[in-house]
């Protein structure tokens, strides 16, 4: 009996979720922004929200469709996989966000305490007993090398999960020879397409 031939291999798409929620427009200190991460985390996605045709498209093309754990990404899952099976894996958990210890007469919005609590986790290793760099890293490896295994068997994957982690499985799929060929960015419901090079 021959062995099927895979004659092409198939695309592995990140795709960042819908808009969740909870509001950005408030003002918080660190500790305040820790409790505003909590609950953007439980949290899910804000109602009303159309759902771009091309993110369609690609749910409607994919072999597999996988989604991270948390609710956001979950919800996400449910509007764009028209009744096919999505697969929750938490190898998919955005990389944790814990803010510098600050004083508490210092205050920002939550989208520039992200940059700082990011920088200072990726910079300066401050992860506060959660997930380190260098862990989440390796996370992302193996991540790729789910993605790349499904890819291979020459079915196109899809991905939805969220911003940075996406970004960090880019960069081990760059790492194993895959190229982006679409970049949308790292905004609500874009997505980022990677070939086999």
């Amino acid at each position: 009996m021959d062995t099927p031939h895979i004659t092409r291999l198939g695309d592995i798409v990140l795709a960042r979720h819908g808009k969740p929620a909870l509001s950005r427009k408030c003002w918080l200190t660190a500790q305040q922004y820790r409790d505003w991460w909590g609950r953007y985390d439980a949290g899910g996605l804000l109602e009303g929200q159309a759902v771009p045709p091309g993110i369609m498209q690609t749910a409607r093309e994919a072999g597999t469709i996988y989604a991270s754990t948390l609710r956001r990404a979950q919800e996400t899952a449910a509007a764009v996989s028209q009744g096919q099976p999505v697969h929750t894996h938490a190898v998919f958990v955005e990389a944790p966000l814990p803010p510098p210890h600050w004083p508490d007469w210092f205050k920002m919005p939550p989208r520039l305490w992200g940059v700082v609590a990011r920088l200072w986790w990726h910079v300066f290793n401050h992860h506060d007993g959660q997930e380190s760099r260098l862990e989440a890293e390796a996370r992302a490896g193996r991540a790729a090398d789910m993605l790349i295994e499904r890819a291979l068997a020459g079915q196109d994957v899809l991905v939805l999960a969220h911003g940075y982690f996406n970004h960090m499985i880019g960069q081990q799929l760059k790492a194993r020879g895959w190229k982006l060929v679409d970049d949308q960015g790292f905004k609500y419901w874009c997505q980022r397409r990677f070939r086999r090079a």
